[in-house]
C-alpha cells in the first residue's frame, strides 16, 4: 500500500459533512483516500467531488473541490491517495 498527498483541507461544513480541499494532484470517483490531521484519522472512497456545486468525476492538480466526507475533517489535515 501507497500513499500519495493530494491536497489539504481548507474548510469544512459540519452541517453537511463537506470538506473543502485543495488539490496539488488529481482525484476521482472511486479513489480511496486518508484524511490525516492532529485528531483526524480515517478512510474512505471518494463518491462525489464537485466544484461550484456542479458534480465532476474527476479533478485536477490546482482545483478546489468539495466532497463528502464520513467524519469530521478540520483545516489543516492532510489529504492522501490510497494505492493499493
Amino acid at each position: 500500500m501507497e500513499k500519495v498527498y493530494v491536497g489539504k483541507v481548507v474548510h469544512f461544513y459540519p452541517k453537511i459533512s463537506v470538506a473543502v480541499i485543495e488539490l496539488e494532484d488529481a482525484l476521482k470517483i472511486g479513489d480511496k483516500i486518508s484524511i490525516e490531521g492532529k485528531t483526524t484519522n480515517f478512510s474512505q472512497i471518494v463518491e462525489s467531488i464537485q466544484v461550484e456545486h456542479q458534480d465532476i468525476k474527476e479533478a485536477t492538480k490546482g482545483q478546489t473541490i468539495g466532497i463528502k466526507v464520513i467524519e469530521r475533517a478540520r483545516e489543516g489535515d492532510r489529504v492522501y491517495k490510497i494505492i493499493e
